[in-house]
This record gives structure tokens, C-alpha cells and sequence, in this order.
């Protein structure tokens, strides 16, 4: 397929290089609103095209697949332009800056006959779909609980307008707290009906900006889940706990691009390590979308997903400024 890509950014850095590895794609060109940083971009991963303009981007490209990595509030104008030029459409999280914007993005792409996928990585993790499997399985028991603790610290190459703009979606629920609330959907299988949020200012974030929050998310059946994401945990290593009334499944290290975790389970038999292969998240992820666009499978995490982890973190950002718990509005 013919790739073009909408931002210059470090997340396209990270991704391209893991899109080669699936061989048979071509890399075309890329749209930044920097003049100057589309011709870096172009000249640095070997694009033809630079660009400043989404239409003449879209125009001239002729391309089969978009991927998406721009600030958030242009996701959805930028993924419905390509959608309505015939292209399959990869988007980063959050999918849109509104729920309204997110449906009408899944409701083009079923329209159009286009792929439209949301980039939620930690459903490639190797640990987490061993988890899933344990947890599928009844080893545990009933699941009741999971504890999620993703606070990790925003380098200063990565903060810029996550710190600064909430009008571009800047802000740690928007950013990480839509990359639990996909994880724990894939992993209980269920979903999510409403969440209490505290929001923290801890001096990173600017003005109205939340740079801590945690949450308890209560899902059909009644498993709860506490959730904590922040920017400015530093030398902190993350972690994902699943209990169930027989036993218990605990990551270490699992919450992060690496794409590696250490995973013990704990049960009447005592402790034991469950080996866990190192994968590359990216070429996971973008292998089932390639495959979803050739007509084969599903993507990792669809376009629906990606609405539904971002109304997750819409009721929180709610939540925050209301001080009650929010019910999260599903609904596509």
C-alpha cells in the first residue's frame, strides 16, 4: 500500500521503522503545519512529498492508507478528509477532541468501506494477551479487581502542547488514561459504565492542564478498577494487577512502548514467573491493520475501540470538574 503521513512527529519516527518491517509498503509523503519540519521529516525517512496542506497532501499522494499522529483536535477533520479520499485510516489516541466527533469518524469509515483503526499499542503486548488468555481461562476465579498504575514521566522532548494546551488536548487523562481504559476493555472483556476521577496539578501542567489523576472505573458485572496515569512520576516503573478470587496475575513493565514485561502469577500453588517474549508493539499493531485493510481480520483496536476508551476519559475529565462519579456514554 501507499503510505502518507499526517505529523511529523515522534511517534511516526517511532512507527515507520516498524511498518518497514512488514514489507511491500511504500512511503510516499508527509503533511506537518511546519513547513520546515515536513521537509526534515520527508528528507529523514525517505518521503517524496512534504506538505503543509491536508488537501494537497491528499491531492497529490494518491494514497491507499493514512496514518495519522497530528495534534489531537485535528484527528477527526483529517481523518474524515482521507476516509472521504478512499483511504484506510490509522489514527493515534484520543481518536477525537468529542464523542459526537469520534462517532461520525467510525460512521464514515462504514460508509466509505475504509479501514479506520485507533493506535491503542498495549493490546500487542505479549504479556497482556497472556493475561487476557489466564483470565479467560477461570484460573483466577471471578475477576473483581484491577489495579493499573501507568504514571511514568513525560520527557521534556514530549511535553510542549501536552502541558500547555487543553484546546489541543493536552492533559494526562486525554493522553494515557484513553490507553488504560482500551486495555482494561480488551482485557476483561467487558465494558465500562461509570468512573470517579481525581485530577492533580503537580506543577508540570500549565494553567487548567491536569498532569496526575487517578480513577475507579466500575464495569458490567462489577469488576472496579483503580487507574492511575501522571506525567511527573520519575524513575517509576509501571504496573498492572488482576485479581480474582482464586488468584492473581501481576505486570511489571508491561504499561510502555519496550514491548517487553515481567508477569507472575499467584495462586494456591504459590508464585511462578510466566515467560514473556520481547515483540515489537508497532509492527504487531500495524501488521492486523495491514491484514484488515487486505479484507483478512480485524484490526488490534478499531475505530470503535478508540471512541469507546475516549468516552472513558471524557466522563473522567467530567468527573474531575464535577466531584461525583460520571456514567460513561458507550454509544455509537
Amino acid at each position: 500500500m501507499r503510505w502518507g503521513f499526517i505529523g511529523a512527529s515522534n511517534i511516526a519516527e517511532r512507527v515507520i521503522p516498524s511498518i518497514r518491517k512488514l514489507g511491500g509498503q511504500e512511503f510516499v509523503g508527509v503533511c506537518s503545519g511546519s513547513e520546515k519540519r515536513a521537509k526534515e521529516f520527508a528528507a529523514a525517512q525517505g518521503l517524496a512529498q512534504a506538505h503543509t496542506d491536508v488537501q494537497a497532501f491528499l491531492d497529490e499522494g494518491g494514497y491507499d492508507v493514512v496514518y495519522i499522529s497530528s495534534t489531537n483536535e485535528q484527528h477527526a477533520a483529517q481523518a474524515l478528509a482521507a476516509l472521504d479520499r478512499g483511504c484506510h485510516v490509522m489514527c493515534e489516541k484520543p481518536l477525537a477532541m468529542s464523542q459526537a466527533e469520534a462517532v461520525g469518524m467510525v460512521r464514515r469509515a462504514a460508509e466509505r468501506g475504509r479501514v479506520l483503526a485507533t493506535n491503542h499499542h498495549l493490546r500487542a503486548a505479549a504479556a497482556h494477551g497472556l493475561m487476557r488468555g489466564i483470565m479467560a481461562s477461570g484460573e483466577l476465579g471471578t475477576i473483581h479487581g484491577v489495579q493499573v498504575s501507568h504514571a511514568v514521566y513525560l520527557p521534556p522532548h514530549l511535553q510542549g502542547w501536552r502541558i500547555a494546551k487543553p484546546e489541543a488536548g493536552g492533559g494526562v487523562i486525554l493522553d494515557i488514561m484513553v490507553h488504560n481504559a482500551d486495555l482494561l476493555r480488551y482485557l476483561l472483556g467487558t465494558e465500562p459504565r461509570r468512573i470517579s476521577t481525581f485530577a492533580q496539578h503537580n506543577g508540570l501542567g500549565q494553567g487548567t492542564v491536569e498532569d496526575g489523576a487517578m480513577s475507579t472505573i466500575e464495569f458490567e458485572g462489577g469488576v472496579l478498577a483503580q487507574t492511575h496515569q501522571s506525567f511527573v512520576a520519575q524513575n517509576a516503573l509501571t504496573h498492572l494487577h488482576v485479581l480474582g478470587t482464586s488468584g492473581s496475575l501481576f505486570a511489571s513493565g508491561s504499561l510502555s512502548q519496550a514491548g517487553s514485561a515481567m508477569l507472575l502469577q499467584r495462586d494456591e500453588r504459590g508464585e511462578r514467573q510466566i515467560p514473556v517474549p520481547t515483540v515489537d508493539l508497532y509492527e504487531v499493531g500495524f501488521q492486523a491493520f495491514v491484514e484488515a485493510c487486505a479484507g483478512r481480520g480485524q484490526p488490534l483496536a478499531s475505530g470503535a475501540d478508540g471512541a469507546k476508551a475516549m468516552a472513558v476519559a471524557l466522563a473522567a475529565l467530567q468527573s474531575a470538574k464535577s466531584g461525583r462519579a460520571e456514567t460513561i456514554d458507550l454509544s455509537l
